[in-house]
């Protein structure tokens, strides 16, 4: 999916506007300043209104005679669309919203992730195997290169949801990837976690040996292993205090 701001004027504003909301900076509840807002980001009121249109799809805005566009509370956001998991990661900031949404994945991922990965066992093809064994060779080859990690991640766990043969677990990518990109930008750009080829390769060998168990089995020691990695950092950010803002 193409991110908005490479969409030209209109996308820039859609993002624009998301960042603040998903931010904070404009408040759930906040009655929207059409005139200042079309000032402030110079674009036109028509921009500017099917921008809104965007976010009031997912959610994150409504209309009403008399009080005019307003953010929506929280709970009413599409938080499974793929952009505004995009959005609320944004900026390389981690706030405790952020956290908390990284916990809520993480157990996402423990149930989807070990059912999903019996299916891919029983049901992988040659195929499906060599883009697991490019994914978990591409893993290893930098693994100084924070970019180069995170995208071989999502490589793997994309693969294995393909191997499943199932097009609506395929689209789960389409949940969890902003978020597990994020997570991963985290966790490989610190020099405390583990290594994660090991744990991915226990569980291509399951799946290329057509061991559902095992397959469960490996997939929940890489989850287990995913968890102490960001546990490690949160505990190491605590103990350092609160960085720049």
């Amino acid at each position: 999916m193409t991110p908005y701001a490479r969409r030209g004027v209109h996308g820039q504003t859609v993002e624009a506007l998301a960042r603040r909301i998903l931010g904070g900076e404009i408040p759930e509840g906040a009655t929207l300043d059409l005139v200042a807002l079309q000032s402030e980001l110079d674009v036109s009121l028509t921009a500017l209104r099917e921008s809104l249109k965007v976010l009031a799809a997912k959610g994150m805005v409504d209309a009403r005679q008399k009080r005019g566009t307003f953010v929506r509370a929280r709970g009413d956001w599409n938080l499974l669309d793929a952009d505004v998991l995009r959005w609320q990661f944004e900026g390389g900031r981690t706030t405790e919203a952020d956290r908390a949404l990284l916990r809520n994945l993480a157990e996402v991922r423990a149930i989807i992730e070990p059912a999903a990965v019996r299916l891919a066992a029983a049901r992988r093809t040659p195929d499906d195997l060599a883009a697991l064994d490019d994914a978990i060779r591409a893993m290893g080859e930098d693994d100084s290169d924070a970019g180069h990690a995170v995208a071989a991640d999502l490589a793997f766990h994309r693969a294995l949801l393909k191997a499943t043969h199932n097009e609506l677990l395929e689209r789960m990518e389409m949940v969890i990837e902003s978020g597990l990109a994020h997570r991963d930008r985290i966790v490989h750009s610190s020099p405390h976690s583990e290594n994660p080829v090991p744990a991915h390769r226990a569980v291509l060998d399951a799946v290329r040996e057509q061991d559902p168990d095992a397959a469960e089995t490996a997939m929940r020691a890489l989850l287990d292993q995913a968890g102490r990695d960001l546990e490690r950092i949160d505990g190491d950010d605590e103990t350092e205090g609160p960085g720049p803002q």
